[in-house]
């Protein structure tokens, strides 16, 4: 009885027919056919410290240029985690701290630790899906494409 007991149980071969359970990524219903309702005009734009080093060497107005390409009213928005990274690019990037500072860009406070700028936009955009994301950095342009319905705008020759 004991050697019957001790015996491994023997394994039921899968139907190929039977409908199989699988986990889908949820995605938020202001999605409707990959389509995000949550964007429009204004459109909030959040600024990455490499979009506004490009500007500058492309010579571009950022906020002109934002207007032109969306044929809208913009605000950039930079974030905490943004604004200290460009403070810690020094002195070869005041000009770049200077435009981060203009009036009309919009402030968002960070609550979390670190100052991983990188990390810090994709969790926003993640969790706000009102938000257009600014970046000329290859690695943050293939982890935002991850995240269905956030557009994201870049400096390419001079435009």
């Amino acid at each position: 009885k004991e050697k019957d007991r001790a015996k491994a149980p023997v394994k039921k071969k899968e139907d190929p027919s039977a409908i199989k359970e699988r986990e889908v990524p949820q995605h938020p219903s202001c999605l409707f056919f990959q389509y995000n309702t949550q964007l429009g005009p204004p459109y909030h734009i959040l600024v990455d410290t490499n979009f506004i080093n490009f500007s500058i060497k492309a010579k571009l107005d950022l906020v002109q240029s934002m207007m032109d390409c969306l044929y809208a009213k913009c605000i950039p928005c930079i974030t905490d985690c943004v604004m200290g990274e460009i403070e810690k690019l020094g002195q070869k990037y005041r000009v770049a701290l200077r435009i981060a500072k203009d009036p009309r860009f919009e402030r968002l406070p960070c609550m979390h630790k670190g100052t991983y700028a990188d990390d810090c936009l994709v969790q926003r955009v993640t969790q706000h899906k009102c938000y257009i994301v600014a970046t000329v950095d290859k690695e943050l342009k293939r982890r935002i494409r991850k995240i269905p319905g956030v557009p994201i705008m870049y400096i390419s020759r001079h435009r």
